[in-house]
């Protein structure tokens, strides 16, 4: 059997393991959160490696990305550098596929109309794949990369101001501590609403769901009644809590495995390993094709 570890900053209360099986071969997929510590992180992954066929890096990116720009956060690289014999992922490819083809599916299907909806993407930078797709296809964009990761209160309105705010900021933002960029451990269980007004504004909230959840409002306030959530790693009970919020769909580009929607690292992991490939070594076109295969669809959760 496979084995495809995701190794986590995120609260260990999140850890799952699945079986399943795809085209033909059977995996194993586990979840390990660490609650932001990066000594245990780091040990895991020495520990992991050449025992397991791929390793995730969950809570973390290696590197963000604008258009073919890429830039490498330097906590994540020494993370991921405790390994050399496992390839390690950070959920960059699938991002750069699957989170496409999400927007895309979910336009073309009807499901979400982009071209007359008001769109609040949380990180540009982190969902590239997505935030470059919903950029084609609406006119009513605010990205939240100041506000959710660095608490800048300042909205981003077009793509154009992604590229150049990355270009000046992100040398920097990447040396940084990530602790300071993104939350981790048990702060990823702490709601504190900020924002309001462009949850408020939006119809559709799109991007990580620990920067949602952090800022989220609260369930009286009603900001979230009807609107369409696109994201990813979802428990059960991230979906409970949801359908008490009254939100109307739930969009996540990751399939469910066993209950749950593991991280992008998770399923690049797996595609990785069903390509016999080092994640260097692999291209946009393979991982499409090898889409294609799997018949792969977004999940799509309903809860009107």
């Amino acid at each position: 059997m496979k084995r495809v570890v995701s190794v986590s900053l995120g609260s260990s209360t999140r850890d799952k393991t699945s079986q399943v099986e795809i085209l033909g071969q059977k995996f194993e997929v586990s979840r390990i959160g660490t609650d932001g510590d990066m000594t245990k992180f780091a040990q895991l992954v020495r520990e992991l490696d050449g025992d397991v066929d791929a390793i995730g890096l969950g809570g973390i990116d290696r590197y963000l990305w604008t258009d073919k720009r890429r830039y490498t956060i330097r906590d994540a690289d020494r993370l991921a550098k405790n390994a050399v014999k496992t390839p390690v992922v950070d959920g960059s490819g699938v991002k750069n596929t699957l989170e496409r083809r999400t927007i895309e599916y979910l336009q073309y299907n009807g499901l979400v109309d982009f071209g007359n909806s008001n769109v609040m993407v949380t990180s540009a930078v982190d969902r590239f794949g997505m935030a470059q797709t919903i950029a084609k296809l609406s006119k009513s964009v605010v990205y939240g990369d100041l506000m959710f990761a660095c608490n800048i209160p300042i909205p981003m309105r077009s793509y154009a101001t992604i590229r150049m705010a990355a270009q000046t900021l992100l040398p920097l933002v990447c040396r940084l501590p990530f602790k300071w960029i993104y939350p981790t451990g048990k702060k990823q269980e702490i709601t504190v609403p900020k924002y309001q007004k462009y949850y408020h504004w939006a119809d559709v909230i799109a991007g990580d769901w620990h920067f949602v959840r952090r800022t989220m409002p609260t369930i009286e306030s009603g900001l979230l009644r009807g609107k369409i959530i696109i994201t990813n790693t979802l428990t059960e009970q991230d979906i409970a809590m949801l359908k008490d919020y009254e939100v109307s769909l739930i969009a996540t580009a990751t399939p469910n495995l066993a209950g749950r929607n593991f991280g992008t690292n998770v399923l690049e992991g797996i595609l990785i390993t069903l390509l016999g490939k080092r994640p260097e070594e692999t291209s946009v076109e393979d991982y499409s094709c090898l889409l294609e295969k799997l018949n792969w669809k977004p999940t799509i959760t309903d809860l009107t």
